[in-house]
């Protein structure tokens, strides 16, 4: 009976000095609670590139404040000239620009992530937009009439539609 109590005492011991050990590696591991810092692109070179090869006139902001953050950019040529321009609200949220000549519902499902049209439509910017809801990003949705002709125009994000009219209005053509 000695030894087996023993040999659980041991394991005792065992356990405790391992948890120790833990606790003095945890401790000196550097722990970072924030929010990850994201990386800021510069958009100027694909802005030009799509400018150019883009069979539309493409929209990009401008006169948003620093808190705008730019996160994405791409131009595909080959995929229905279509043009992706991400932004970090200031408020953490995501809100992107998403253009394109591919055929309208399936560009608005697939820049929406899956929102369906809503009957509410805003004029901002001398254009009216229709709001899309319901799928993972909210939309403010902008048919290829105008001078926005020849592709939709699509801004969503989890970003609320204050922020998304905020992008919406700051657009401009080149």
């Amino acid at each position: 009976m000695k030894g087996k109590q023993k040999s659980a005492r041991d394991m005792i011991l065992s356990l405790g000095v391992i948890v120790l050990a833990a606790g003095v590696i945890w401790m000196f591991i550097p722990h970072d609670d924030g929010e990850p810092d994201v990386k800021r692109v510069d958009y100027r070179v694909e802005l030009l590139t799509a400018q150019r090869a883009a069979s539309y006139p493409v929209a990009a902001p401008e006169g948003l404040s620093e808190d705008w953050k730019p996160t994405s950019v791409r131009f595909r040529g080959d995929d229905s000239d279509a043009w992706h321009l991400g932004f970090r609200a200031p408020d953490g949220e995501y809100v992107t620009v998403e253009q394109s000549t591919k055929k309208a519902s399936t560009f608005i499902h697939d820049a929406s992530q899956g929102a369906e049209a809503t009957e509410r439509t805003e004029e901002i910017g001398g254009r009216t937009w229709t709001r899309y809801t319901g799928g993972r990003y909210d939309a403010l949705v902008l048919p290829g009439t105008g001078d926005m002709k020849g592709a939709t125009t699509v801004v969503a994000g989890t970003g609320s539609f204050e922020q998304l009219g905020k992008m919406a209005a700051a657009l401009k053509l080149a």
